[in-house]
């Protein structure tokens, strides 16, 4: 094994009235991709900051290659060769590559910026990361990977040793992430150490070497070698509980269509298509990225073409309003840009959909409202400080408990889910899956896109599966495995080759 160029000691933080990190000890070694898991909560945003030099240990203490370090802000801990690459990027949009990748360090001559200079140094790293882009041009003008991929350049411009990545693939297509895990295997390969933060136990299991387990701020194990160390194993140490736990899946009874689409098409989706749902019944659509999952879900809730029809009610043409008129709802994939509204408030954001039945005469009867609220907000068990708590203020899952919140007030009779588990910790989709259990064992119609195959094979009755915008295939529960789902998944081309 490599020396240890990381090291966490004792690492301890505390907040008003939390225990955000207690006694946190680990290390990395260098040439290492050394994962870190956890529920939300468990600590791991913490301790990035903490590495980062957003925040200041209260106890403890960290070292990179023997020499104590104690950032106090984000270019400290640059300047001591540690760079923390967040999901939401720290890039300035408005002004050039070559300027993000220098920032915080613009060559000067003569009192100005050398321009020869700057953009000669943002080549180099540019080139360590193999984006290959002018770098005159405007960082806006990049795609969300090709962004990433400067923010690196960035890290490595200023010499950084211990690199660390907080859900670098959650926005990412397959083959951007494939990009991204060659460049992080070069980086290992030049020996620097590698910290990888993701909640998926695929990414964790094919591309880490190393792995630490945090859960309530605290440290509960470190596997130095991955051999034998299985999705299960890790999520056990996460939550307690293994994943079938996790899914808890258990038969139920399933009745008669209570969704059929005839030919539906809709904006983006190639291939009109038709499926049906029965009630009860939980109908995975998966696929690869671009597969049409998402435009066929809005082409049933809101398309213009073909047919749909929800027990005994028919609809032709269909638009939100009708579509929840007849107990179709859908929760989208984008929260934070379509399912909810972050300004305003969880009772606000969990009472969208009901407000009309609140309001008489044009006044809304405020008792009602906070009434609904809570009954929804504790029958789901939304963490919140208060019902007032700006809804951007909570964690993914709990955002995702109030968007299904806003529906179950509803009389739903089939609810379209566009992944519903997407950014979301182990802990929190235990508790999204129990929520859609719920629904099925009430008798609602459940049809689910996932981009994960081994949530679509744990939750669902039955698997469609699309490729390049027509439905592949159908397959039972009992019959679907992962390689099964991935060859009806796959164009026949990539398949052949």
């Amino acid at each position: 094994m490599n020396q240890a160029r990381l090291v966490v000691e004792g690492v301890g933080k505390s907040f008003p009235g939390v225990q955000a990190l207690s006694g946190v000890s680990f290390s990395v070694s260098g040439g290492s991709v050394h994962a870190l898991c956890g529920e939300n909560g468990a600590g791991k945003s913490t301790l990035l900051k903490v590495l980062a030099g957003v925040h200041r240990p209260d106890t403890g203490s960290m070292a990179l290659d023997g020499k104590k370090i104690d950032p106090r802000s984000p270019l400290e801990a640059l300047a001591c060769g540690v760079a923390v690459i967040y999901q939401e990027l720290h890039l300035v949009p408005e002004v050039t590559v070559a300027e993000n990748v220098m920032l915080g360090h613009l060559p000067y001559r003569f009192g100005m910026v050398d321009q020869a200079a700057l953009r000669q140094e943002a080549m180099k790293a540019l080139e360590q990361v193999g984006l290959q882009v002018d770098p005159s041009t405007k960082l806006k003008e990049l795609s969300l990977a090709q962004r990433q991929m400067v923010e690196i350049a960035k890290a490595l411009s200023r010499d950084a040793q211990v690199i660390a990545f907080d859900e670098p693939t959650s926005s990412l297509t397959s083959r951007e992430v494939e990009s991204l895990f060659a460049l992080i295997r070069r980086l290992q390969e030049a020996g620097k150490a590698i910290l990888y933060v993701s909640h998926r136990m695929d990414e964790v299991t094919t591309l880490c070497d190393a792995c630490t387990v945090l859960r309530d701020g605290q440290h509960v194990t470190t596997w130095h070698d991955m051999a034998g160390v299985t999705a299960d194993t890790i999520v056990n140490a996460m939550v307690g509980r293994s994943i079938q736990d996790v899914y808890g899946y258990s038969p139920r009874t399933i009745g008669e269509p209570v969704l059929v689409a005839e030919k539906v098409s809709g904006h983006g989706l190639r291939y009109p298509a038709s499926l049906e749902v029965k009630s009860g019944e939980i109908v995975g659509l998966f696929g690869l990225v671009g597969a049409g999952r998402t435009e066929l879900l809005k082409a049933i809730y809101a398309g213009s073409g073909g047919s749909v029809q929800v027990g005994s009610i028919k609809l032709g043409s269909r638009d939100p309003r009708s579509s929840v008129g007849a107990g179709v709802v859908f929760c989208p994939e984008d929260r934070k840009k379509e399912g909810i509204i972050p300004q305003m408030s969880v009772a606000e954001n969990a009472n969208l959909s009901v407000r009309r039945r609140f309001s008489h005469f044009g006044l809304l009867d405020q008792a009602k409202e906070k009434q609904n609220a809570e009954e929804y907000v504790a029958k789901l068990r939304v963490k919140t400080a208060s019902l007032q708590t700006p809804i951007k203020n909570l964690s993914g899952g709990n955002q995702q408990k109030v968007v299904l919140a806003r529906w179950l007030a509803e009389e739903v009779k089939v609810i379209l889910l566009d992944e519903p588990t997407r950014g979301i910790d182990v802990g929190a989709k235990s508790e999204i899956y129990a929520i859609i259990r719920g629904l099925a064992e009430q008798g609602v119609g459940v049809l689910m896109v996932s981009s994960e195959l081994p949530e679509v094979i744990g939750v669902c009755d039955r698997v469609l599966v699309m490729c390049d915008g027509r439905i592949t295939g159908e397959v039972a529960r009992a019959d679907a495995t992962e390689t099964t789902l991935l060859q009806l998944a796959l164009p026949k081309t990539e398949m052949s080759a």
